[in-house]
């Protein structure tokens, strides 16, 4: 019997430098993205301007090459964790919200998400709460990123994350459930690809940390239980219990130098500093 050939998980230094257009032209349709949140606005307007941006960069929303998708991002507010499709619905002081958004350029990939939370001066025990859950996912992530630079095998990733969320509590010293449902991914000539990345810790070791390996990092927590639930929407995944959810992703390169975050301006630098990484430009 023939079988199918596989494709390999790693890229060449070649193709690894043709990810980074993609990488850096989804890192400036986000932070567009993230810089129109604000009380009003409705989501639709938001997935707007990043459209604006990724096609006057000369790339296309590769959210919109997904089956059955139809928009440039995925805006999910509150309790929505992942997948919240674009629309009418009005950002209100308060809303924490998560963008996910991603960008292909001659036919490469790049995939980032962040999480705002809207200022209410009425609800600052709710806002401080959010901004809590943010920067722990935010930081979660990083400590997965650092820990891909030193890591043997891949699986090493979501021990970094669960980690940090374990040292790191609510006000009321809780951890935040990790949703486990969803994960990171490999990236490339597909948005999504193998390996699988968790966000927690696993048995198997997963693929040997190698150059040529670029995966999406992406954890997401919540306040409360990680149970989830798809809306009628069947996209909109959101908590069970209610309980606000944050969403933070990089996709990172690494190579025979290191690694490079592709979807950060400055590679990662400013995030992994506090953990005692250098990133390396691909080169």
């Amino acid at each position: 019997m023939i079988r199918p050939l596989r494709r390999s998980i790693y890229k060449s230094p070649a193709q690894l430098r043709l990810m980074i257009e993609p990488g850096l032209l989804t890192a400036r349709a986000l932070a567009a993205a993230c810089a129109a949140v604000r009380p009003g606005v409705t989501t639709a307007e938001i997935d707007s301007i990043a459209e604006n941006v990724i096609i006057a960069g000369g790339g296309t929303p590769n959210f919109k090459m997904e089956r059955g998708y139809h928009h440039t991002l995925c805006v999910s507010v509150n309790d929505e964790v992942v997948h919240g499709i674009p629309g009418d619905r009005v950002i209100e002081a308060g809303d924490i919200v998560s963008i996910d958004c991603g960008a292909e350029v001659g036919g490469w990939h790049g995939d980032s998400a962040a999480t705002v939370v809207v200022p209410d001066a009425e609800r600052p025990d709710i806002v401080d709460a959010r901004e809590r859950l943010s920067a722990a996912t935010q930081g979660s992530m990083w400590a997965g990123i650092a820990r891909l630079a030193s890591a043997t095998h891949l699986n090493e990733v979501g021990d970094g994350v669960q980690s940090y969320i374990e040292a790191n509590t609510d006000a009321h010293g809780r951890e935040y459930g990790i949703i486990e449902d969803y994960i990171g991914h490999g990236i490339g000539r597909s948005m999504h690809e193998d390996p699988p990345v968790f966000n927690y810790r696993v048995q198997m070791q997963g693929p040997a940390v190698k150059s040529g390996l670029v995966v999406a990092i992406e954890p997401m927590m919540v306040e409360g239980s990680p149970d989830t639930e798809v809306r009628d929407d069947e996209w909109t995944v959101a908590t069970v219990d209610g309980g606000a959810a944050a969403h933070w992703e990089h996709s990172i390169a690494v190579h025979a130098g290191g690694i490079w975050v592709l979807t950060a301006e400055d590679g990662g630098a400013a995030g992994l500093a506090s953990f005692g990484v250098t990133p390396t430009p691909v080169a």
